[in-house]
């Protein structure tokens, strides 16, 4: 198949697969950044109708998910901007309350990843400080940030951990899980580009970061994919985090945070993810819903195909254009 032909395929697998609160926030983060405006809107106004009484965007279900439903706000205010809609207005600033007042935090005022939980999650970088720094709260998105690296970062690893217990003052999980912690680098990613140029001490903490994530995840690569417990050979082969990585990447060096011969890398780990989609469009083999505990495929690994793919093209357009 063509490029065009693969990509499109992605798209439409993606769209098909049903999708909680955070599988539609980055399905419409990719569709953004691939510049594919309409779709985009239509699933942020999706999270907007299905927003619960206390601000949570696009949630079915039910659930306790605190940060999840944060992940669509980026796509949500996009589209309010741009349309001028009343309701997404309206949304947008019910969901800002919630992320900002309402949701529950410890007394330092980092966020939980639940309801009813005092935990913290790696996911969670990736699901509300985006979004904070997109409606214009750059310090408490870094604010975020900051506790979130504090609770789970393993300075032996130099990785960082899935699940602390706030309440109870240990680690629920201390796996440092690959795809996990591919949603903070992605999630400082999008930070880093919404702070304003003149917080440079910021972005350089950010790209600081994200780039000791990098160093010592890509130590345990195997031939552009990695194991699902990055350190721990026993668990399977895993493809979404190559997609991630190599998403980060490829913005770094457009950025001009990421030396280019890191390029050699992300094109590696993209070759790599491109072999895994199928005739179908499914990107085979990455941490597979319902459970993520096995090899399959997730709307979020189809999300961060169209991800990865986008950020490839705009570093190539780049770098193109400064030849």
């Amino acid at each position: 198949m063509e490029q065009k032909q693969i990509v499109q395929r992605v798209a439409t697998a993606l769209l098909a697969m049903q999708r909680y609160s955070w599988e539609q926030g980055v399905a419409a983060q990719a569709f953004l950044e691939l510049g594919q405006w309409e779709i985009a809107r239509s699933l942020a106004m999706e999270a907007a109708h299905r927003q619960t009484q206390d601000g949570r965007a696009a949630v079915i279900g039910g659930g306790t998910a605190a940060t999840d439903p944060c992940a669509a706000g980026e796509a949500m205010l996009e589209a309010w901007r741009a349309t001028g809609d009343p309701v997404l207005e309206q949304a947008c600033g019910r969901l800002a309350h919630w992320a900002l007042v309402a949701a529950p935090r410890n007394d330092k005022g980092i966020v939980y990843h639940f309801t009813d939980k005092k935990e913290f999650w790696v996911d969670s970088f990736y699901m509300l400080p985006p979004f904070l720094a997109a409606y214009g709260a750059y310090d408490e998105a870094m604010r975020q940030i900051c506790g979130y690296w504090d609770a789970l970062y393993l300075p032996e690893k130099r990785l960082l951990a899935h699940r602390w217990d706030d309440g109870a003052q240990r680690f629920v999980k201390k796996a440092c899980w690959g795809v996990g912690v591919g949603w903070a680098l992605a999630g400082m990613t999008r930070v880093w580009a919404h702070l304003p140029p003149e917080r440079i001490q910021q972005r350089q903490w950010l790209a600081q970061r994200m780039m000791t994530l990098l160093e010592s995840a890509l130590d345990w690569e195997q031939a552009g994919l990695f194991h699902d417990v990055l350190d721990d050979p026993d668990t399977f082969l895993e493809v979404n985090f190559s997609q991630q990585c190599a998403y980060c990447i490829f913005r770094g060096v457009a950025r001009g945070y990421f030396p280019e011969k890191m390029l050699q890398t992300a094109q590696r780990l993209y070759d790599a993810a491109l072999k895994k989609v199928d005739r179908f469009g499914l990107v085979q083999d990455v941490c597979g819903a319902p459970r993520f505990d096995a090899p399959g495929t997730a709307a979020e690994g189809q999300a961060f195909f169209l991800l990865m793919e986008a950020a490839r093209r705009d570093c190539e357009n780049k770098r193109s254009a400064s030849r």
